[in-house]
């Protein structure tokens, strides 16, 4: 039988609404035998995850997304394979982490500016399983209680990038992120690069030691996902591609509605010595 694989899944311990458990279980359910977790600036949602995976024989491999930015655009780096249970790289997280504590803070502050003054910063960080704490996780409060009646409106009226309550991001550019997941080991991935739109960069972040981009990727056209395999065999790049699942969060595709091949598993473990 076929074995495939969804690479690019959050959890709880980010900005999803499934905990490992329910990871585990819907891709059970939906036939995906390999699983990569690729939480925001965490690793900590990786072994809660493996020992659930146990139960249905499920491969769990190590992943993370990186934020970073790069001439006013953000740039997410996805790393697969690398050290998870290093203690120096889980320092180096813990300091994104905390600046995205910090971030929170500044956001809250400012919904009360707006009149919003029955915010905590507890209760948003309570959400989250580590301290990858995001503005999903505000959205979900915002809705709570009542300001908003859905997640998208939380983003469109308070929180995204040009609203009032928004906040910049913790910043690094996309060859420190590279650099930080080489480190540890690791391939690192452009992700959703037709979403990111920065095709002429590739070329340098190749140089600075891009190891494949996600060209498979939900709702995008072949002729998209072949524009992108073909930079990828341009660059002697690895293809990789996942449903970027955040549960049930609203406007995310579901675990399993992205599905690749195992051979594209194998070719990403094959770039790692690469790298």
């Amino acid at each position: 039988m076929a074995e495939f694989a969804d690479l690019h899944i959050h959890t709880n311990y980010s900005d999803s609404s499934f905990s490992p458990e329910e990871v585990v279980a819907e891709a059970h359910k939906k036939g995906i035998q390999c699983i990569a977790i690729a939480d925001h600036d965490t690793f900590k949602g990786i072994e809660p995850t493996r020992k659930a995976a146990e139960e249905y024989g499920i491969e769990v491999i190590a992943g993370i997304e990186l934020s970073s930015e790069i001439n006013g655009k953000d740039v997410h780096i996805l790393g697969y394979l690398f050290d998870y249970q290093s203690v120096d790289f889980e320092a180096r997280l813990n300091t994104m982490q905390d600046t995205r504590i910090s971030r929170m803070a500044k956001m809250i502050l400012k919904l009360k500016s707006l009149g919003i003054d029955n915010i905590e910063l507890k209760e948003v960080c309570d959400l989250a399983q580590s301290k990858s704490v995001g503005r999903p996780h505000l959205a979900t409060v915002l809705k709570q209680k009542g300001w908003v009646s859905n997640i998208k409106k939380a983003f469109d009226k308070y929180i995204a990038e040009g609203a009032p309550a928004y906040v910049p991001k913790f910043k690094q550019s996309p060859q420190e992120a590279i650099a930080l997941i080489r480190e540890f080991g690791g391939v690192s991935v452009l992700a959703h690069p037709m979403i990111t739109n920065v095709d002429e960069l590739i070329p340098q972040l190749v140089k600075a030691g891009l190891g494949g981009l996600e060209a498979v990727y939900p709702d995008v056209s072949e002729n998209v996902r072949d524009h992108y395999k073909g930079l990828a065999r341009k660059h002697n790049l690895v293809v990789t591609g996942g449903s970027d699942s955040h549960g049930q969060t609203g406007g995310h595709a579901a675990i399993g509605s992205t599905k690749l091949p195992y051979a594209y598993v194998e070719q990403l473990k094959a770039a790692v010595s690469r790298c």
